[in-house]
C-alpha cells in the first residue's frame, strides 16, 4: 500500500513540475517574442499568405519529414551499433517524447532521462540506453561546436559583433573544454570515476547525503560508469556500417533543422544566402545549448531576432520566428505530449 502511495505521490509531483515548466516555457516564449517585436521588428507584424501557399506547404512538409525521420534513424543506427534493435514505431515514438521533455525542462536534462527511461522500458539495459542517448547527443554537439567557430570567423554577418570579437578567445577555450570533457567521457570514462567518487565523499562529509546513501551512490555511480564505458566500446566495435550511418543521419538531421529558416525566408520572396542562413542558425543553436530556460524559450527567439533582423523586414521577423519554432519545436512537443500520455497509460496498465 505504501509503495502505491509513494508512486502516486511521485507521479503527481512530476506532473506538477512538468506543468510548471510548461507554463514557464510559454511565458518565456511570449517574453522573447515581445522583446523581438519591441527591439528588432519595429513593433510591426503582419501575416503573409505566401507561407501557406501550396508549394511552401509541400516544401516544408517534405523537409519536416526528413527532419523527423533522420532524428529517429540516428538513434536507430546508434542502437544497432550497440547491438540492440527496436521496432521503428518504438524508435519514432521516442523522437517525439524527447522533443517534449527536452523542451519543457531546463538545459534539456529531462530529455536524456526520459529517453533512458523509455529505452529501458523497452528492453535496453540502462548502461546501453545511457550510452546510446549520450552518443547521439555528442555526435550532434561535435558537429555544432566544430562549425560554430568557423561561421563566427568567416560570415560577414558577424563582423564587428562582440560574440565574434571581444569574447572570441574565451569562446574558443570554452568550446575546447566542452569538447574535451565529452572526449574523456567517451574514450576515458574511467578517469571520471575518481572525481565523481570524491564529489560524493565531499557531499557525505558535509552531511548532504547519509552514509547509507553515500555507499549506495558510490556503488551505483561506479557500476553505471563502467557499463557506459563498456557500451561505448561496443559502439566503436559495432558494425562500421551502423556507426557510419549514425553519423550520416546526425548530419542530415542537423542540416534539415538548420534549413528551415532559409526555406521560410525564401518562400516570403527574399533573396537569401543559404550558407549565411545556415551559419546564423548554427550559432543560434550553439547559444541555445547553454540556455537555462526550458527549451531555450525566450533566448532562442531573442537570438534569432538579433541575427536575422538585417535580413528580414520588421513585419516578417516575428512571423518567421513563430513559424520556425512551430515547425521544429511546438509541433513535435504537442505530438510528444500525446505519445507520452499513451505510454504512461500503457505502463500503468502493465504495472497494475
Amino acid at each position: 500500500m505504501t509503495d502505491n502511495t509513494d508512486t502516486s505521490y511521485q507521479q503527481r509531483t512530476s506532473a506538477k513540475r512538468l506543468s510548471l515548466f510548461s507554463l514557464l516555457f510559454i511565458a518565456l516564449t511570449a517574453a522573447g517574442l515581445y522583446a523581438v517585436y519591441d527591439q528588432f521588428a519595429g513593433r510591426s507584424i503582419s501575416f503573409d499568405s505566401k507561407l501557406i501557399a501550396p508549394q511552401t506547404l509541400a516544401a516544408v512538409t517534405s523537409l519536416l519529414l526528413v527532419y523527423f525521420v533522420s532524428d529517429g534513424l540516428r538513434l536507430h543506427f546508434t542502437l544497432r551499433a550497440l547491438g540492440h534493435r527496436l521496432p521503428f514505431p518504438t524508435i519514432f515514438r521516442l523522437v517525439f517524447i524527447n522533443l517534449f521533455f527536452s523542451n519543457v525542462t531546463p538545459m534539456a536534462t529531462g530529455g536524456g532521462f526520459a529517453q533512458i527511461w523509455y529505452l529501458h522500458r523497452h528492453g535496453v539495459p540502462v548502461g546501453s540506453a545511457t550510452a546510446a542517448t549520450t552518443i547521439r547527443t555528442v555526435l550532434a554537439v561535435l558537429f555544432i561546436f566544430s562549425l560554430t567557430p568557423v561561421f563566427l570567423l568567416t560570415l560577414d554577418a558577424f563582423d564587428g559583433q562582440s560574440i565574434a570579437g571581444d569574447v572570441g578567445s574565451a569562446l574558443a577555450v570554452f568550446i575546447l573544454l566542452y569538447l574535451g570533457f565529452f572526449i574523456i567521457l567517451l574514450f576515458r570514462t574511467r578517469w571520471l570515476i575518481g572525481p565523481l567518487g570524491g564529489l560524493l565523499r565531499t557531499f557525505n562529509r558535509w552531511n548532504l547525503i547519509s552514509n547509507t546513501r553515500h555507499k549506495h551512490w558510490q556503488f551505483k555511480a561506479k557500476r553505471e560508469m563502467l557499463r557506459f564505458s563498456h557500451s561505448f566500446g561496443d559502439y566503436l566495435r559495432g558494425r562500421p556500417l551502423f556507426v557510419a550511418l549514425s553519423v550520416v543521419f546526425t548530419a542530415l538531421f542537423l542540416l534539415s533543422l538548420f534549413s528551415f529558416p532559409a526555406l521560410l525566408i525564401y518562400s516570403l520572396g527574399y533573396d537569401i544566402d543559404y550558407l549565411m542562413s545556415l551559419g546564423l542558425l548554427v550559432v543560434t543553436t550553439f547559444i541555445m545549448y547553454f540556455s537555462p530556460t526550458p527549451g531555450a524559450s525566450g533566448i532562442s527567439e531573442g537570438v534569432f531576432g538579433s541575427f536575422f533582423n538585417d535580413i528580414l523586414s520588421g513585419n516578417h521577423l516575428i512571423l518567421v520566428i513563430v513559424s520556425w519554432r512551430l515547425i521544429t519545436i511546438y509541433l513535435g512537443m504537442i505530438i510528444g505530449l500525446f505519445v507520452l500520455q499513451k505510454e504512461l497509460i500503457q505502463s500503468r496498465r502493465k504495472s497494475g
